[in-house]
């Protein structure tokens, strides 16, 4: 076994025991908080600094992580996480919203710092002549993180129910330490360190390709989020009169499906000559919320209209996100490559958070259908900005 493909496999075990206690605490807060008699809009808005402190750490963290190296920014992660998971770990008089938040908030910079830097990783272990392996690898990576995040779901409840909040959230602690120690002795020293110190002013982008990606993913995630986070669920609740495990165990089947497509994105884009697959499959996404909208307003089953495009949206979704995702790697540069994989990733935080206030405040006062125009119409947005993206060579295994 390569040297390469060692790094790759302890980043890769790194981010996916990371994957599995993030979707677990997810699902144990939403869950926990419901049975405390919270409502779904008021649970979502405790994941609000999860989501802003991403904004602000995929900046911060390309910077570091071109400073200290990318083993060090992924170490920093996983301890993170820890810490976040023994905050909840206190009794139940002191699980307080804002000490949630604050859990949620460390949760937040923690899952970034590690995203960011398996994804920087990877661009190290490849040969740039490489651009097909690169793809499949990304594409594995980033597909396995969603499906195991699916799975987190289930093993989030699964724990609830066995050992109870304290007794989970100690339980994962304690793996994920394990996790932590492996990773300081295995994950190789300098990954990713730029031989030129980077200033602070270099964590903003200058490469108009990885801007214009950025400005794309921005509106992508925003426009899944606007619709999926919230309002969704809610609407699965209250209009279709499922109950809360229901809801929790449909959408973790559609994040483990999603993940799945995501891995074999490659055999489905074909070659990456030009940028026509960034901007037809972003065309074809635009299309389906509109059409689940328009399915609503013309009465037909909701059930049919609304499960039936998800499903569609998932698949199409998918795959836009794992080309996003082998595009940021391939246009990023080789010295450095954290900077512009946190730029990148800062966007993509942003429009999670965009879409995440939008999905409470849009359904609330207008309903799902809104969330689902709106949903369209950043998808078209991130469709015409696309054009913008300089050509693309033909990839090669």
């Amino acid at each position: 076994m390569s040297a390469a493909i060692r790094q790759y496999l302890v980043i890769t075990g790194n981010y996916w025991a990371f994957t599995l206690t993030d979707g677990a605490l997810r699902m144990l807060v939403v869950l926990h908080f419901h049975q405390l008699g919270y409502s779904p809009l008021a649970i979502a808005l405790l994941f609000i600094f999860y989501e802003f402190f991403g904004v602000v750490t995929n900046l911060v963290g390309g910077y570091l992580g071109a400073r200290m190296g990318l083993n060090r920014t992924m170490n920093i992660g996983l301890f993170l996480q820890i810490v976040a998971l023994a905050m909840l770990a206190v009794p139940a008089a002191m699980l307080t919203v804002p000490w949630v938040m604050a859990a949620q908030a460390l949760s937040g910079i923690a899952k970034d710092l590690n995203k960011m830097s398996a994804k920087s990783g990877i661009k190290l272990l490849v040969p740039d002549e490489q651009q097909g392996t690169l793809y499949k690898w990304v594409a594995i990576l980033t597909g396995s993180k969603n499906t195991l995040k699916g799975v987190g779901f289930f093993l989030g409840g699964v724990l609830l129910m066995a050992a109870g909040f304290q007794g989970a959230v100690v339980t994962m602690a304690l793996a994920l330490g394990l996790v932590w120690l492996a990773s300081l002795f295995l994950l190789k020293q300098e990954l990713g360190k730029s031989k030129a110190k980077p200033k602070f002013r270099d964590m903003l982008s200058k490469s108009r390709a990885i801007n214009v990606l950025s400005a794309a993913r921005m509106f992508l995630f925003g426009a899944r989020d606007v619709w999926f986070v919230v309002a969704l669920p809610v609407y699965l609740h209250t209009v279709f009169g499922w109950d809360f495990w229901k809801v929790g165990g449909f959408m973790a089947t559609w994040i483990i499906g999603y993940g799945f497509v995501q891995t074999i994105a490659p055999r489905l884009t074909g070659n990456m000559e030009g940028t026509q697959p960034a901007v037809l499959w972003a065309a074809a996404l635009a299309l389906v919320p509109a059409a689940i909208a328009v399915g609503l307003s013309a009465g037909w089953s909701p059930q049919i209209v609304v499960i039936g495009g998800l499903l569609l949206f998932g698949v199409l979704f998918a795959v836009n996100s794992s080309l996003h995702s082998y595009l940021i790697v391939s246009y990023a540069r080789g010295d450095g490559v954290s900077l512009d994989v946190g730029f990148y990733y800062m966007s993509n935080a942003a429009g999670r958070l965009l879409g995440t206030i939008l999905s409470g405040w849009v359904y609330q006062v207008w309903g799902l259908e809104a969330c689902l125009w709106i949903s369209s119409g950043l998808v078209a947005m991130a469709s015409v900005l696309s054009v913008l993206l300089p050509e693309r060579r033909p990839v090669t295994a």
